[in-house]
């Protein structure tokens, strides 16, 4: 799974995803993207989950990249505990996404097989994507 090795604070704030991304909005390695439409927090098992899928759809031939990383912690209480007694410890890590981030990236292998992986990999993100083509 995906998380940092070390972070400057245990915990974060939930804080909120406003506006739209201006950081990772073109294709920088490959020459498709899965590009993202909605605002969302994206935790590492989904990034994996969709990871997974999109490699086995390839056959493992061409070139993949994520360009997404979950770095904030989400900490829960556990189940029965009382109210008070501070905030809980950190349980999962997430992935601030705002929409227009693209979110991974493929190149070498044909367009067919790149949409294919990408629609496979759509059901298991929770949120709403299109493929995109890098523009020569």
């Amino acid at each position: 799974m995906l998380f940092p090795k070390k972070t400057k604070f245990r915990k974060a704030f939930k804080g909120r995803i406003k506006g739209v991304a201006t950081v990772g909005t073109d294709i920088s390695f490959g020459s498709f993207g899965l590009k993202a439409l909605e605002p969302a927090r994206i935790t590492e098992r989904q990034i994996e989950a969709a990871r997974k899928t999109i490699s086995r759809c390839m056959k493992r031939a061409g070139r993949i990249w994520i360009r997404i990383f979950p770095d904030v912690p989400v900490s829960k209480k556990p189940a029965e505990v009382r109210m008070g007694s501070g905030k809980g410890s950190p349980e999962y890590w997430i992935c601030r996404v705002k929409p227009g981030r693209i979110l991974f990236e493929l190149d070498g292998i044909p367009e067919d097989v790149a949409n294919m992986a990408f629609e496979y990999a759509m059901a298991k993100l929770p949120i709403k994507t299109k493929i995109v083509k890098r523009v020569a």
